[in-house]
């Protein structure tokens, strides 16, 4: 590995472990306690847990990579680690749906890095402490100043009426909830983004596309007539591709551990979820 290479992974690495300054409370930090290393392991940063009555109990674990992209396979991925631990660990007592999902365009900001990347932005945020006798605030972020604990956001306000400060100093440590606005231009650049990745895709696939075909033509120049496909039968043979789904594209139920009756037998698990395909978790 050269040395440019170690940089940029110690520098992934870096962006894994950072921790947040947002956190949750009561059955959702323990989710997210659970969460956090085995996420961390895999090579994605948990962004939220939050939990809801959504048809009965949904537990929502919002993850991401270190440059924030997440995608269908990335969250198979996630929930295909993440679902036995919880199984075993069992923090939701009470039959619940899991969903792995992406930030999103318009995410959460739980992070000094999810600032930095969303310089001149607009935001909402709430904080636990008041600044000037106020808690909400709504305008573009600014530039991140000062270091740890010390750290605050310069904020240029949207909301302020006549005779208060447009431009205040907001501290990171005092932040309950901070969240992107979605806009127009917010849209546009999440579309350029976009772009931009699919475009660098297909170049590196371009680029080892040509090296197998110089790889096939024996130095003569000219590559190979390609092999002929499978024709007519091609359809049958063929798996159907997976629905891309949206935000919360892997969900599955759980259920509590099953109450036995009087008589020794297992009895029906509590709650409202229980009437769906609810799945037992191991004892």
């Amino acid at each position: 590995m050269d040395k440019d290479s170690k940089v940029l992974e110690q520098e992934t690495q870096n962006l894994v472990d950072e921790p947040r300054f947002v956190e949750e409370t009561g059955v959702a930090a323990r989710v997210a306690h659970i969460a956090q290393p085995v996420l961390a392991g895999l090579g994605y940063r948990l962004v939220r847990v939050k939990l809801s009555a959504q048809a009965g109990m949904t537990v929502q674990i919002m993850a991401e990579r270190p440059d924030g992209s997440m995608n269908v396979n990335d969250c198979e991925a996630v929930s295909a680690a993440l679902s036995p631990v919880l199984d075993v660990e069992d923090p939701v007592k009470q039959a619940y749906r899991l969903e792995i999902s992406s930030p999103g365009i318009d995410r959460p900001l739980v992070r000094r890095s999810d600032f930095r990347r969303a310089v001149g932005q607009e935001a909402r945020i709430e904080l636990s402490h008041g600044v000037d006798g106020r808690k909400r605030f709504r305008g573009f972020i600014g530039l991140l100043e000062g270091e740890g604990a010390a750290a605050i956001v310069r904020f240029e306000r949207n909301d302020a009426k006549p005779g208060e400060t447009a431009d205040v100093a907001l501290p990171l440590r005092d932040i309950a909830e901070a969240k992107l606005v979605l806009t127009e231009a917010l849209i546009r650049q999440s579309l350029r983004a976009a772009k931009a990745a699919l475009d660098e895709d297909r170049g590196l696939e371009s680029q080892e596309d040509e090296g197998d075909l110089g790889g096939l033509s024996g130095g003569s120049g000219e590559a190979e007539p390609p092999p002929r496909g499978p024709g007519r039968f091609k359809a049958r043979n063929m798996a159907k591709a997976k629905p891309v789904l949206p935000a919360g594209v892997k969900t599955e139920f759980k259920q509590s551990k099953l109450k036995k009756t009087p008589d020794g037998k297992p009895g029906r698990p509590q709650g409202p979820a229980s009437r769906g395909p609810l799945r037992p978790s191991p004892k």
